[in-house]
Parts: structure tokens; sequence; C-alpha cells
């Protein structure tokens, strides 16, 4: 059973064919990909999935023969029939010398689009997307770049206005089907004489024959050039995410819109820097007489040098926060903050005149200055060992 396309939509089984463009454009804004290039991978999915239920419930019901078939069938491709739905006409033969299959394939061809493929090779199509990558380095994706992308892109020949035919007029229209791209077949079954739509096998649908072929494309009406883009990288982008320029795509046929040009941002890694959302992280070594005693550190940031206090006493993996010091929000002008973790060094080989002062300060510590090493040794007693 097919989805309820009416339900998809929003609209009742009785809407006119505006209300259904009218809902169908509606939702269709609403979920459109290029409204969530910079949103999760789920929530991409989710709109994606959502945008092509959307397109297939509006193709289905503003087709009146595959609305037809739905309102009476419950699928646009009219009834489906089961397996043996037919009992005395079992196995592929049935005993009258004739394939179940390709009698009702026949029968039904009309709902499910005989005709009308013949039809949609003069209809309007939009091009297809380009989808391309750019590199870029960890402050450009901070600050924004501009960068210049050769890309391929099929286009229609400008001489015969993609028909292929010279000066776009050197065409005749097809005697086989008239003009109209398909042709009638007649077809005897056990059911009676069926007769169907195909394409028309002289024209390939086109409904017209080209008498001079167009010397610039050789007839095809289409060729592949190169053209220079220029992508702007705005401020804040992160590794991964998607720009789209409309109309910058493959270039439609029959009048159709162009396709799309996709580009997907990759951000080299930072060799200080770790970023979290807008959020930038790093961390900083410090030797254990800055931790006991406090110092200032001067802290590199994307927007210059920074004084960062550290008071007496600290500990390794202590976090501070500086304001503001993050990534731009590539939809605002807020700034994350940047994170950053002491850790505190201890040294990997002392002198025999260090090791004595270290012995003396060992001497006079008290057990007091260690909370975290009093705690774990009063944990570690009610360990019951055998």
């Amino acid at each position: 059973m097919a989805k309820n396309y009416y339900e998809i939509l929003g609209v009742d089984k009785n809407a006119s064919a505006d209300d259904l463009k009218s809902a169908y454009r509606k939702l269709a804004k609403k979920y459109h990909p290029d409204l969530y290039t910079t949103a999760s991978d789920e929530e991409k999915k989710q709109a994606e999935e959502r945008f092509k239920e959307i397109n297939h419930a509006y193709d289905v019901l503003s087709d009146p023969q595959k609305k037809a078939a739905y309102d009476t069938y419950g699928d646009e491709n009219g009834p489906q029939m089961g397996a043996g739905g037919f009992g005395g006409f079992g196995g592929e033969s049935g005993g009258f010398g004739f394939n179940m299959d390709d009698i009702f394939s026949s029968i039904f061809e009309n709902f499910g689009g005989g005709g009308r493929a013949s039809s949609r090779a003069n209809s309007a199509m939009r091009g297809k997307d380009i989808l391309t990558a750019v590199n870029i380095t960890f402050n450009e994706s901070a600050f924004g770049v501009q960068r210049i992308v050769n890309i391929k892109r099929v286009e229609n020949c400008p001489d015969c206005k993609g028909t292929g035919a010279k000066d776009g007029t050197a065409f005749k229209t097809c005697t086989k089907c008239g003009g109209r791209g398909s042709v009638k077949q007649t077809q005897r079954t056990a059911f009676g004489i069926f007769s169907t739509d195909s394409v028309c096998p002289d024209c390939k649908g086109k409904g017209k024959i080209i008498t001079e072929t167009c010397k610039s494309c050789g007839g095809q009406g289409r060729f592949e050039k190169t053209r220079e883009v220029k992508i702007n990288i705005p401020a804040g982008i992160d590794n991964g995410q998607r720009i789209t320029y409309q109309g910058e795509g493959h270039q439609g046929m029959n009048g159709g819109p162009n396709g799309s040009l996709v580009v997907e941002v990759r951000v080299a890694p930072h060799k200080l820097f770790t970023r979290s959302g807008n959020d930038l992280y790093m961390t900083v070594p410090i030797n254990f007489v800055e931790a006991a005693l406090g110092t200032t550190l001067k802290i590199p940031t994307l927007y210059g040098t920074h004084e960062l206090k550290v008071p007496d006493g600290t500990q390794s993996g202590t976090e501070f926060k500086i304001k503001n010091h993050g990534i731009k929000n590539v939809r605002g002008n807020d700034k994350g903050d940047l994170i950053v973790k002491v850790s505190v060094e201890v040294p990997k080989s002392v002198s025999r005149e260090q090791k004595e002062l270290l012995k003396k300060f060992a001497e006079t510590s008290e057990e007091k200055q260690y909370p975290r090493k009093r705690a774990y040794e009063d944990a570690a007693k009610t360990v019951v060992s055998k």
C-alpha cells in the first residue's frame, strides 16, 4: 500500500490543483536541502528524505492519470497483482502460451507512464547539480576567504540553442508520430485488444527530426565547458559544511533551470587549536613550579596574544575560559570561547643539586597540602584484601 500522499502534502482529498501546488511549494521551500547546508548530518538526512517524499507525492497527485490510479487502487501504478492472482493461469504461460507479466504490463502501461514518458522528451528539465570540494586553512575558515574553482559543466550550444539543428530551426515534424513523440501500438491478448503509447522510434520522442545538424556541436546540442567560479567562503565555516550556488550547475534542457553548484569545504587541522562548534580548545604545558607558585601565561589566540593568570596551586587538567576568543558564528557576529587546559609537566631528569632541594622540599611538606593524595590513601584503606 502506498503512502497517503494527501497527508504528506497536508491537503484534503478533494483539494484543487491550485491547493496542491500551493501546499507543495510551501513544504518544498521548508525542506529544501539548500536550507540545511550547515545542519547536522541527521538533520540533513531527514530533510532530504522529507523533500523526496513531498516531491513524489506532488508528482503523483498533480498528474491526472497517476492520481486517478492512486485514488482508485491506492497505488499510482494501478492495481498490484500478486503471484497466482488468477489461479487458472498458473506458471509463466499458464497453459495459454502467453506471459501474464507481459499482458498486465501492457494493460496498465498507461497508468505507469508509457505515453507520459514519451512526452517528457520535450518537457523542461532541470540541470544536474555539480559537487566539488575546496581546501582551506584553519585560519581561513575562521576569518573567511575567496577561492576560484574550475568546474566542468554541460551547457547548451548557443548556436542551436540546445536543439542540435542548424540555427536552432533546421528540423521538421516527424511524419511517423505527427510530432507527438509517441506512437500507438495495438496488442491482441486473451482479454481483448489493448492500445498503448510508446516512444516514437524515429524521433526518439522529440516529435521532430533534424534536417541539418549544427556544426558547432555536431548535432549534440550540448557540450562540456570549463568555467571559473568565484567562491566566497564565510568566516566561521566548519569542516565538511557545504555552500550552494544556485544556477551554477549543469544547464537545464528544453528551457529548464540550471542545477546548483555545491561546494564542500575541507578545513586543514591546526597545530594548537581543536574546534567544537564555535569554541576552541588548546592545551598549554607548565612546569610544576609554575603550577605551585602561579604564573602569567601569554596565550596565542586567533586575535592576538592574551595574558592568562594561573593562580598558585593550580592542578594539572584545570581549564580556563577566555571569552569571545573562539570562532565567529557563521550565521551571526557572536564568537565562541577559547578553552585553555593547563598540563603540569614533570621534568624527565634532575641534577644532583635539584634532587637535594626536592628532598628538602618533601621533608618540609605537610600532608594537608596534598588533599587528593590523602583522599586516595583513606579510600585505599577501606579496600578489603585477602
